[in-house]
């Protein structure tokens, strides 16, 4: 199970930073669906397949093909895919690189014993309902506001240019 774990979150990171650095649209979205199953199999040798399931219908299923079907829909031309190449300049970067480098960091530091991954049990859905809105209710305020600030870059970047 910890194998499973490891070659999973190291696919994880892989297919993620793939899915970051492609210009072509439709590659990073089929690599960003390759992110998001490893994550489901990181939730299921977590202990957790009610999150995994989840996983993998909601967001590597149904959102990712919504997403595929509009990029297809859009038929992007050339010189759309050179603006938007454009837009990334190296202080764009930064930030990621940082959150891959910490993430990166902990999965060494787990990779070579020093911290654990295990106690592995399974959570009920009604436990994760009950954690996520009373403990942690900041992550899903954080998380709800991460949704809209995506919302208003699609918008953004979707408008048609006066």
């Amino acid at each position: 199970m910890m194998i499973t774990f490891y070659v999973a979150a190291s696919l994880t990171l892989l297919t993620t930073a793939l899915a970051i650095t492609r210009s072509n649209p439709v590659h990073a979205l089929l690599y960003f669906v390759i992110s998001l199953v490893s994550m489901g199999v990181i939730f299921f040798t977590l202990g957790a397949p009610f999150a995994a399931a989840m996983e993998v219908i909601v967001y590597a299923g149904a959102i990712m093909v919504l997403f595929l079907f509009v990029i297809m829909m859009l038929s992007l031309n050339k010189v759309t895919v050179h603006r938007e190449a454009g837009w990334i300049v190296r202080s764009v970067w930064v930030l990621p690189l940082f959150l891959v480098a910490g993430l990166g960091s902990e999965l060494a530091r787990v990779f070579l014993g020093g911290g654990s991954v295990g106690m592995i049990r399974v959570v009920s859905p009604q436990e994760v309902g009950v954690r996520l809105f009373t403990t942690d209710i900041s992550t899903v305020e954080l998380a709800s506001v991460l949704l809209l600030t995506g919302l208003i870059g699609a918008f953004h970047l979707g408008r048609k240019e006066r």
